[in-house]
């Protein structure tokens, strides 16, 4: 995810690497990106296949599923960024791949965050409006509406399709960035123009695409968790939990690296022109591979936290897949004729 507009590299500026402390952070981003790869493919190709292929599509599983592919399709690409950091930002893929990478990238984790504030959403109309979600929560519905979550995240990548594209120096070096040194008759009214895109950018990319789907999580789950208190149906501590960790999580994954983007963004001129704020560029690193995280993350916040891990150990994992995100359709049944407890009750219960 690209959080910045430059001008045209002439070499004036100290080098990034240069700087005290780069290095060490540049190998914790790298490690953190390489795990988020494996783990991410794995963790999430696991629950594409059994959300996917094993089990009968609801309302559940194809939440689980989109979610799934978003942070999938993030971590087949995070190899691109780990090169070119270790690059120091150099590209050496090409015009096309510096176009298709960030894109993919801005579309999958704009997905991948608009869609744990869905579930959540459904979640909490299941819990606080049973009947309801018991004659309109159709898979057909659902269908339709998770098309919005991806929509918000193509609209919110407009910029990156725009402004992405290749530079290359007069040493010859190549590098992918948001450029737009074609905007303004003047390197002085170019980098107005720049300052005023960023910051509008950035103040969109920290309202829409992290408080307000926060929000909506942190709402729906304090709605939920008071909801089933006030009926006595939480026995123990594991949904709470659950539901806390998810939040929890969430935020702290998500809010250094878009505190950090905004911040960039608004001391744009700063930065570019008096070298100022350094350690926000260097802190760029690690809080984008933590939010980069989350992409694997995900597969364990929703499946196996909460549960008996030991019991997880021992099970066959698909079926604990299969168990963690299925619908009970017998109890399903059950709240046409007695709303007090919804299905997606039955569900965060058994987390």
């Amino acid at each position: 995810m690209e959080t910045n507009i430059s001008l045209p590299l002439d070499g004036s500026e100290e080098p990034l690497h240069e700087s005290a402390g780069y290095t060490p952070l540049l190998i914790l981003s790298l490690v953190v990106l390489g795990v988020t790869f494996v783990f991410g493919l794995l963790g999430n190709g696991l629950v594409i296949w059994v959300a996917g292929y094993r089990m009968a599509h609801t309302v559940t599983t194809i939440s689980y599923l989109n979610l799934a592919v978003a942070d999938f399709s993030f971590s087949a690409i995070v190899p691109f960024y780990i090169v070119s950091r270790a690059m120091e930002e150099k590209w050496p893929f090409g015009w096309f791949l510096c176009k298709l990478v960030p894109i993919l990238g801005d579309i999958n984790l704009y997905g991948s965050i608009f869609l744990i504030a869905f579930i959540a959403l459904d979640r909490c109309i299941c819990v606080l409006h049973p009947v309801w979600a018991q004659n309109h929560r159709t898979l057909s519905l659902a269908k339709k509406v998770i098309i919005v979550p991806w929509i918000l995240a193509i609209i919110l990548t407009m910029p990156t399709c725009i402004f992405q594209g290749t530079v290359t120096t007069v040493e010859g070096e190549t590098y992918c960035i948001a450029y737009i040194e074609s905007w303004g008759n003047n390197t002085e009214e170019t980098l107005e123009l720049a300052s005023i895109v960023g910051i509008v950018g950035g103040t969109i990319r920290f309202v829409v695409g992290f408080i307000m789907p926060m929000s909506i999580v942190a709402i729906c789950y304090g709605l939920v968790i008071a909801k089933l208190h006030k009926r006595g149906t939480i026995k123990s501590s594991r949904t709470l939990r659950v539901l806390t960790t998810v939040v929890a999580s969430f935020f702290i994954c998500w809010f250094p690296f878009q505190l950090i983007a905004l911040l960039i963004t608004i001391w744009f001129e700063e930065l570019l022109l008096y070298g100022k704020y350094k350690i926000l560029e260097m802190l760029l690193y690690p809080t984008s591979a933590l939010s980069f995280f989350n992409s694997c993350l995900n597969p364990i916040l929703y499946v196996f936290v909460g549960r008996d891990f030991r019991k997880t150990l021992i099970r066959s994992l698909p079926a604990s897949l299969e168990r963690a995100l299925m619908e009970d359709l017998a109890l399903t049944e059950d709240t046409a004729t007695d709303s007090a407890v919804s299905p997606a009750e039955t569900e965060l219960g058994a987390m």
